[in-house]
């Protein structure tokens, strides 16, 4: 399954893929992966900002149901309202139903909800940002629209955390013959129409220095095992399924790799590998200058 957490373009999206049952399956997964190494200098910049009577506004793009909330919420001080962006009204409910309702230090959460076109948002869209967020967003997105998101946010002037966009490989063990393969078929899948698939951390952090952010990147891998059965399968499945959709001959061979697997998966014999990244990117201080890109355990 395409690696995305909220639905965003009707030229990509279908609505099966970004079902909330998929979103919960790969909730606490993704809270698992998600670098907290990037959480202190975030937390720095955001103690440096001036002091607002309303606390933090954060703003979470392609928020699906709003697990990113849930998950980064209640690792910041102080009050916060979230922004929750999306382009699906079924999404929004969700999200704003699940929102969280307390920050780390106990102070009062509150969420509100934006309904449009990520691939369009404006600097306006963000006046007043603390922060801009988003989860397993980049790399459903082109060029030209992580340059347009990277522009909103550097005139907004506030910090971005971009977590969980994939880095184009997989680690599956036991291995098979198949499985380079069907990763080679599914990443291509990933760049069709001129979308970035495993290419968005790299033009994310291009885009990013352009506007004279300083830009971390971490790895932010998924690691499956017996304990997460339920998701691997259904990863699984939409993995081979995207791979076949983008190379038909590989379907006949296919079908027998994702039976082997899934059987593997049930017997609990299966590890996976999922390799993401995470961005921070810092804006230049008013009046400073650019630091650059700086890798932060080392980019993947």
């Amino acid at each position: 399954m395409p690696d995305v957490q909220g639905a965003r373009d009707a030229r990509v999206v279908e609505v099966p893929r970004f079902a909330p049952r998929w979103l919960e399956l790969r909730e606490y997964a993704d809270a698992a992966a998600r670098s907290r190494e990037l959480l202190d200098p975030l937390r720095i910049r955001l103690a440096n900002l001036p002091r607002r009577n309303n606390g933090l506004v954060v703003h979470d793009l392609g928020c699906g149901t709003g697990s990113m909330g849930r998950w980064l919420a209640p690792r910041l001080d102080g009050s916060q309202h979230w922004v929750l962006h999306d382009r699906d009204p079924y999404l929004l409910h969700f999200a704003a139903v699940g929102a969280p309702r307390a920050a780390a230090d106990g102070s009062r959460v509150t969420a509100g909800t934006q309904r449009g076109d990520i691939g369009r948002l404006t600097p306006d869209a963000l006046d007043g940002a603390s922060l801009v967020t988003a989860s397993a967003l980049l790399d459903v997105l082109t060029r030209d629209e992580v340059d347009v998101l990277a522009t909103a946010c550097a005139g907004a002037g506030c910090p971005v955390l971009l977590t969980l966009s994939v880095a184009g490989r997989v680690d599956l063990s036991p291995a098979d013959p198949l499985d380079a393969p069907i990763a080679d078929a599914f990443n291509a899948h990933q760049r069709r129409g001129g979308l970035l698939g495993p290419d968005a951390i790299t033009a994310a952090c291009e885009a990013f220095d352009r506007q004279g952010a300083t830009v971390r990147v971490h790895p932010s891998p998924w690691r499956l095992d017996a304990g997460h059965a339920e998701l691997t399968a259904e990863w699984l499945r939409g993995w081979v399924a995207a791979a076949v959709e983008q190379r038909p001959e590989l379907a006949a061979d296919a079908e027998e790799f994702l039976r082997r697997r899934l059987a593997q998966c049930a017997a609990g014999e299966l590890r996976v590998v999922v390799h993401h990244s995470d961005i921070l990117a810092l804006p230049r201080p008013a009046g400073g200058t650019s630091a650059g890109r700086t890798p932060a355990g080392g980019a993947s």
